[in-house]
């Protein structure tokens, strides 16, 4: 089948640009003859800003066009391109849908391995920093921060932008929190943020030293913006590997990353140690850096996931919450179970609800009651065990039935 295309549109647009070759351009023509004479009442007090069709004068496509067959036709006017080259529909598709991809893997969906964002959180930062909010600074308005963000930079849904922002601010998504925020920022319980008119941020002290004291010293590349009247970085000048420290999660066309957050320390240590060994094996380099450390605790169950995700990219972490068992009452004798840290990216209430569920259906024995009873000291869910239970039988039920276990799956691409 073919289509014609104008020659003259850019690569992101070609897709957008597909018209049937003699079809269209008599259907167009027809379309605007009725529009033109069936009501001209419309455009009385608005003239028409293209020129009527009798002003246009049809060409026929080249000769070769015409061998071909498929009876291409081009018009000239304002704005109009000149020529009209017909071409095959998998084609066109095959190359438009590659330069989607490149697109979206390079400028939406995985962040780049020198500084560690994407590019939505990089331009917060970036402005955040040319509005002065510095961590010694008052707090402003997230809209404020957010408007900023569209208008200069990334001009794209102001609820993403805004998404993005609190989750730079939360400190059970984030290991190292790059905002801070003041306000409702949801919650571990996946309660949603206050509304951006409402809550207030500015940059941390950690991200100001980390990734923007040196971006005035060209240090980094700075490039037009969307409709290039404004300047901004390509990426930031990075003192420390921001992917690392705090992980990245993101998928992309035909692929996606997912990389695990890292203490600061032993990250540090590491990088240390490589600048006097570049030759250091991993073996050396887990002495400094044993493993991941997530946002909201948890142990890791074993190493060989953590070996296989350094060694060769992939791997699958088992995370455990991290529990007590603790005596609620001396003169019953009652003991509990204290969960204080749950796996990484667990919702809390969640598992709560998913606990209930199970010892209403009989399924989860021994347990007579759970509450939660955290606060802004930290994480406490309840649960009271049934007289003769036994504590280490209702922690591994709890392990082996909900998401009190859960697994990483770690897929290093930046």
């Amino acid at each position: 089948m073919n289509f014609s295309i104008f020659t003259n549109t850019s690569p992101m647009a070609l897709s957008s640009t597909l018209r049937f070759s003699s079809s269209f351009f008599l259907f167009h023509n027809h379309c605007r003859h009725a529009r033109f004479l069936s009501s001209p009442r419309r455009f009385l007090s608005f003239p028409p800003s293209r020129p009527p069709p009798s002003s246009r004068t049809p060409i026929l496509a080249s000769k070769d066009e015409e061998r071909n067959g498929n009876g291409s036709v081009a018009t000239v006017g304002p704005n109009v391109s000149p020529r009209i080259v017909p071409v095959e529909l998998h084609e066109e598709m095959t190359g438009s849908y590659i330069t989607y991809s490149m697109s979206v893997l390079l400028g939406r969906a995985l962040p780049d391995v020198r500084d560690g964002l994407k590019p939505v959180h990089r331009r917060i930062l970036f402005a955040m920093h040319e509005l002065g909010l510095s961590s010694r600074k008052p707090f402003k308005k997230c809209a404020r921060v957010v408007g900023e963000v569209l208008g200069k930079f990334h001009p794209h849904g102001d609820n993403a932008v805004y998404d993005s922002l609190v989750r730079m601010a939360q400190d059970f998504s984030l290991r190292y929190p790059l905002i801070r925020g003041h306000g409702n920022f949801g919650s571990i319980d996946a309660d949603p943020a206050a509304a951006m008119r409402y809550t207030e941020c500015r940059l941390e002290a950690l991200s100001e030293a980390m990734l923007l004291a040196d971006i005035d010293q060209d240090t980094v590349n700075f490039v037009p913006n969307f409709d290039e009247s404004q300047k901004e970085p390509s990426l930031l000048p990075a003192r420390l590997p921001t992917l690392l420290l705090n992980g990245a999660s993101g998928i992309a066309v035909g692929m996606a990353t997912n990389i695990p957050p890292h203490n600061l320390g032993e990250l540090v240590d590491v990088l240390c140690a490589l600048i006097h060994n570049p030759e250091a094996t991993l073996q050396e380099l887990l002495e400094y850096m044993p493993g991941p450390d997530f946002p909201t605790g948890g142990l890791i169950m074993g190493n060989l996931g953590i070996l296989d995700a350094y060694r060769t990219g992939r791997g699958r972490i088992t995370v455990r919450g991290k529990t007590e068992v603790e005596l609620l009452d001396s003169k019953s004798k009652r003991m509990g179970v204290i969960i204080k840290e749950i796996p990484y990216q667990t919702n809390k209430s969640m598992l709560v609800e998913k606990i209930a569920e199970l010892v209403e259906n009989k399924t989860l024995d021994g347990i007579s009651d759970i509450r939660d009873e955290s606060d802004r000291s930290g994480m406490r869910i309840v649960i009271e065990l049934k007289r003769g239970a036994d504590p280490s039988i209702v922690v591994n039920s709890l392990y082996r039935l909900t998401a009190l276990q859960s697994s990483f799956s770690c897929n290093m691409v930046g």
